[in-house]
């Protein structure tokens, strides 16, 4: 079922429209009337038991009375016949069904039970079905129209696959005012059978398509879509915008990776490892799209901005900074000849305002010396309209700069119909343009951004000798099958700390206590201070039972700790099975907490979290996600999104984390999760900084 069955949906030389119609506005009607009025030179038939003839076209009874073979068939019909008309089709030898019916997963149980026929016919006759519950799509260059939209989209570069029916429309009606053309418009409905992943797969090899915008609900078969963005997005630039950003926290978790990461932060990460650029609004789509397609990629995030106005240079510098990009430090040489040329007030630094009575001239000579600039990564010309600077000449020298600039310029000018005809000229000739300075920098960041996800495709981690012998792995078997036997989803703090030893993880390794006289006889063998914890195969947040007690300095301490503990977690948790308590060492001057967890997410599968730990987790929800397998470039990139960096680094009396321990430590901890594909979660929190060394607490 490869892509290259998708020939008979998207370059279909026959067509069938079962359900076409002569009632003007129903689907039938108007999906037939685009597919004849738009140019098609395939042969399209009407399929309709009622009508000899549909809008002057002879009409079929049903499949089987088409005297030829077809390569489609679009189905326009209620969904209760929706099965045989496509049992029909395979019969006949249609390969490509095109679904636009609604009435299937969508409302439940029995539309569920419906969509499981259609994938048994599919598996029968070998057929690609999109849908159901779609638009239909528009192959512009096949002058192709199979939507009951009322417009079909200009001849463009863009290809468009979007999950949402109603976006679909909302989409065409801005495009044709934007003047934003596409190589295809694809809705995909429920994605019974082709989805994303079967998309980019086939129009990232089409010659039309120079860049792919997505508007996604979710992702069916993520090794599938995964695969096929890596492969095309070095070549084709790939936009998304995910909805849902902001759904509901997921269920109660077990873990604190559980709770903290969530769907929308898991889809980012895989967004981000895939080389794709994720954006917040449909009007950035094609901003994006646009830019990608056009500039040189940017190698880092030093942006210089060269205005003519104060105001418009202070809100693109805002811009930068709250966008996560940098404002270029210019070199002394830079300096030095800008001082040359430019008027004597002008700002000295970084924006560069050269002062409103300054013409084209000045543009280009700043321009041409920013651009042999090492310290300077891409370029924001923000023109003002002002009496002097002519916006037309303006745009022609930006032109011609542009056209041996190896960094990505891009412009801004704010107005109307004096920078109309230069916002025009600079568009035709790949210049993105943009109508306020935070719409520019906001794309330079979503270039920059791309540029940066691409460099994860050469990242692939190598085997690691981490592994633990065969003996140690059926130690670890036997720990894992013991939990089983006994009935129990969940292992010991003893247990998981055995195993995170053998990846090469310290931990700070417990003694179970039954009683307060064991507690007492287990502290004065660690020594102390020691930390009592809880020991329950039914509670895994000890702190908020009232499950932990620390820093006990005495036998007194001890036991008056192990019967305030009994008291308080028995009022907190009636029901838990409660077999003891762990006593372990107290670790004095520790520094810096960390978590280190791993869930196994439904569509993506294993996922690793990474950020502030202990008392701070829940507080600062500071994390980051990454899939294994990992190697040190990868674990950086995760490391580097957390606000627990700062920590990592050395903050203020916070001493510095021996940062290839931490490097080593979460490679070892992605190699315990790639062998141990049934770990549903596991956390190491907290992961604590003691000295160049890191123990599990």
């Amino acid at each position: 079922m490869g892509v290259e069955k998708l020939d008979k949906l998207f370059k279909p030389k026959s067509i069938a429209v079962v359900g076409a119609s002569n009632k003007v506005g129903a689907a039938g009607y108007r999906i037939f009337r685009n597919l004849i009025g738009s140019g098609y030179e395939g042969v399209v038939y009407p399929v309709n038991p009622n009508n000899e003839s549909i809008q002057g076209v002879q009409a079929y009874p049903s499949i089987k009375d088409i005297p030829k073979t077809v390569d489609m068939a679009i189905i326009v019909t209620p969904a209760k016949v929706v099965i045989d008309v496509v049992e029909q089709c395979g019969k006949e030898g249609i390969k490509g069904i095109l679904i636009i019916s609604a009435g299937f997963k969508e409302i439940g149980e029995e539309g569920k039970a419906k969509e499981k026929e259609l994938l048994k016919l599919k598996e029968k006759y070998g057929l690609r079905i999109v849908g159901p519950n779609c638009v239909g799509f528009i192959l512009p260059y096949l002058n192709m129209n199979a939507t009951f939209a009322r417009s079909s989209p200009a001849k463009g570069n863009i290809a468009l696959f979007s999950q949402s029916g109603a976006i679909c429309g909302a989409i065409l009606d801005w495009a044709e005012s934007a003047k934003v053309g596409f190589s295809s418009f694809i809705s995909v409905g429920s994605m019974l059978d082709v989805d994303f992943g079967d998309l980019i797969d086939y129009f990232g090899r089409d010659a039309h398509t120079r860049s792919i915008v997505l508007y996604a609900e979710s992702i069916t078969d993520a090794r599938k879509f995964m695969s096929a963005s890596r492969h095309f997005a070095r070549s084709k630039p790939i936009i998304v915008i995910k909805s849902g950003r902001f759904a509901e926290g997921a269920k109660a978790a077990s873990s604190h990776t559980g709770a903290l990461a969530g769907e929308d932060v898991i889809y980012d990460a895989a967004f981000k490892r895939a080389g794709l650029v994720r954006v917040k609004k449909i009007s950035d789509l094609f901003n994006c799209s646009s830019i990608l397609a056009k500039q040189p990629r940017p190698t880092g995030p030093n942006l210089v901005i060269i205005t003519n106005a104060g105001g418009p240079g202070v809100l693109a510098t805002d811009a930068i900074i709250e966008e996560g990009g940098k404002l270029a430090k210019l070199s002394p040489e830079t300096m030095e000849q800008l001082n040359s040329f430019l008027p004597t007030h002008w700002s000295k630094s970084n924006p560069i305002d050269i002062i409103g009575d300054s013409g084209e001239e000045i543009y280009e000579k700043t321009i041409d010396v920013c651009l042999k600039d090492d310290n300077i990564d891409g370029i924001l010309i923000i023109c003002v309209p002002q009496v002097v600077a002519d916006p037309k000449k303006l745009s022609d020298r930006i032109i011609d700069l542009s056209k041996r600039s190896t960094k990505p310029i891009l412009t801004s000018f704010p107005g109307d119909a004096s920078v109309q005809y230069a916002r025009k000229i600079l568009n035709q000739h790949n210049v993105p343009t943009y109508a306020t300075p935070e719409e520019a920098v906001e794309s330079y960041m979503y270039l920059y951004n791309y540029a940066r996800n691409l460099e994860l495709h050469y990242e692939t981690p190598e085997e690691r000798d981490i592994k633990p012998s065969p003996e140690d792995q059926t130690k670890l078997k036997a720990i894992i099958n013991n939990a089983s036997k006994e009935g129990r989803t969940m292992l010991s703090e003893r247990e998981a700390k055995e195993f995170i030893e053998f990846y090469g993880i310290k931990s700070t390794r417990p003694i179970l206590a039954h009683d307060k006289d064991e507690s007492v006889y287990a502290s004065d063998k660690i020594g102390y201070p020691v930390v009592m914890k809880i020991y329950s195969p039914d509670i895994s947040h000890k702190s908020d039972s009232g499950g932990v007690a620390l820093n006990l300095n005495c036998k007194k301490n001890v036991e008056d700790a192990f019967e305030t503990m009994m008291k308080t977690v028995k009022e907190k948790v009636p029901n838990a099975k409660i077999e003891g308590v762990t006593i372990q060492k107290m670790i004095e001057n520790k520094g810096s907490e960390f978590i280190l967890g791993s869930k196994k997410d439904p569509v993506f599968g294993s996922i690793i979290l990474f950020g502030m730990g202990g008392i701070f987790t829940e507080l600062f929800k500071d994390r980051a996600i990454g899939f294994p397998p990992l190697n040190q470039v990868l674990t950086q990139r995760i490391i580097e999104q957390t606000k627990a960096y700062k920590l990592l680094k050395g903050f203020r009396n916070v001493s510095p984390v021996n940062m290839t321990k931490m490097e080593e430590t979460m490679i070892n901890f992605s190699q315990l999760i790639e062998d141990h594909p049934e770990i549903q979660e596991i956390d190491i929190n907290p992961l604590v900084a003691c000295g160049d060394d890191l123990v599990a607490v």
